[in-house]
């Protein structure tokens, strides 16, 4: 099980260092910019923009699917770009709140980080930029964390885990751990290339990232009437 699960998670991340960066499209589950809902902005990786996959069956639309039934006052901005690391995202950031003005801001940032051996320290200090920049606008933050086979020797593996516990405690933001923690086990949820989760595994990581998310929008959007 152990060895099927690291196999599984190195697939994935890999994935996310594989897969060809894009344009930031910013796509939005809505009806457009006269939409009065709240925007939940979505910054991750392939792992988050859907890669492989259409659209509507990436996690963050089902997430928006489920959000318009039970907190109507918001609606899902992906932001995901594949290939993204966190120095990315801090880049990119101030714009995205400042055009957006997140509810929420979902940060799924940093397996790219760690396929590349990339210092620890400027790992964090691109998600203290993200989740500063985030509350700066007022928006809440969901800190979605990654975790990594043991290729780069324990210390990196553990460090880079803990880091999202840290910052988390730090900024006193919610964390999800491991965005893949219900499907990493099983191979069979990876596409063909053994890279990136299917749309059949996207359901899962959606409920999974909805157990976090849903307090956040309990605060930050209207609930659906009873």
């Amino acid at each position: 099980m152990r060895g099927r699960l690291h196999s599984a998670i190195g697939c994935a991340l890999l994935a996310a260092c594989l897969a060809p960066a894009a344009a930031a499209t910013s796509q939005a589950s809505g009806t457009g910019d006269g939409d009065a809902r709240r925007v939940v902005l979505v910054m991750g990786d392939s792992l988050s923009a859907g890669y492989g996959i259409a659209a509507g069956e990436a996690w963050p639309a089902l997430v928006a699917q489920r959000m318009a039934r039970e907190h109507p006052g918001c609606r899902v901005v992906n932001a995901s770009i594949s290939g993204e690391t966190t120095a990315g995202g801090s880049a990119r950031v101030v714009g995205e709140v400042l055009h957006h003005r997140p509810a929420v801001v979902v940060v799924a940032l940093g397996a790219n980080d760690a396929l590349r051996g990339l210092p620890l320290a400027g790992l964090r200090r691109n998600l203290a930029r993200m989740i500063g920049a985030s509350r700066h606008v007022g928006a809440e933050v969901l800190l979605a964390g990654m975790r990594m086979p043991p290729n780069l020797g324990p210390d990196y593996t553990r460090g880079f885990e803990r880091s999202y516990v840290q910052l988390g405690d730090l900024f006193d933001v919610a964390v999800l751990p491991f965005l893949l923690e219900p499907i990493a086990h099983d191979r069979a949820n990876f596409q063909d290339d053994n890279l990136h989760p299917t749309a059949d595994a996207q359901p899962a990581i959606a409920a999974h990232v909805w157990t976090a998310l849903d307090p956040l929008l309990n605060r930050a959007c209207p609930a659906a009437p009873r």
